[in-house]
C-alpha cells in the first residue's frame, strides 16, 4: 500500500508541477504575441487527467503492484522528461504558436510528430495497469483517444500542417 501511496503521489505532484510549468510557459508566449488555438477542448482534457487521477486514488491503494507494468511506467516518465527537455520553454499543456517561430526539431521531434502525445497515451494505459486495472486502462485510453484526435487535428491546423 505504500508504494502504491507514493506512485499515486508522484504522479499528481508531477501534473500539478506541469501545470505550474505550462501556466508560466503560457503567459510567457502570450506576452510574447503568440496566439492560442481551439481552447475549447480544454477542459475536457483536464477533467479527463482530473477523472483518472481520481480513479486511480480511489482503485488503486490496495493493489498489488505489477513490476512489469511499474517499470515500464518508469520508462515512459523518462519519454515525459526527454519531451520537456526538447521543447523547453515553448511546452505548454495548450496550443499556443509564436508567429514567426520554428517548429522545434530535437529530441524525440526529430523523429516524430507530437511525442508528447504518445507519453500521455502510454501513462494513461500503463499506470492503471501497475495496479491490475485494465478496464480504468482501457475506458480512460479510449476516452483519450477520441479527445487526442481532436487536439492533434487542431495542433496541426493552428501549425500549418
Amino acid at each position: 500500500m505504500t508504494l502504491n501511496l507514493v506512485i499515486l503521489a508522484l504522479v499528481t505532484l508531477e501534473r500539478l508541477g506541469e501545470l505550474w510549468l505550462s501556466n508560466r510557459n503560457t503567459r510567457r508566449l502570450l506576452a510574447e504575441g503568440a496566439k492560442e488555438h481551439a481552447s475549447g477542448h480544454y477542459p475536457l482534457i483536464v477533467g479527463l487527467h482530473v477523472a483518472w487521477l481520481a480513479t486511480l486514488w480511489w482503485l488503486a491503494p490496495l493493489r498489488p503492484v505489477d513490476d512489469f507494468w511499474f517499470i515500464l511506467f518508469l520508462l515512459i516518465e523518462f519519454g515525459r522528461i526527454w519531451v520537456l527537455a526538447s521543447l523547453r520553454e515553448h511546452w505548454t499543456t495548450r496550443i499556443i504558436v509564436l508567429s514567426g517561430a520554428s517548429l522545434v526539431r530535437r529530441g524525440p521531434y526529430r523523429w516524430i510528430n507530437h511525442p508528447n502525445y504518445w507519453v500521455v497515451i502510454g501513462e494513461i494505459a500503463v499506470l492503471p495497469l501497475v495496479f491490475g486495472l485494465w478496464k480504468t486502462a482501457l475506458v480512460f485510453s479510449v476516452s483519450n483517444g477520441a479527445l487526442l484526435a481532436v487536439r492533434i487535428n487542431e495542433e496541426n491546423r493552428a501549425l500549418g500542417r
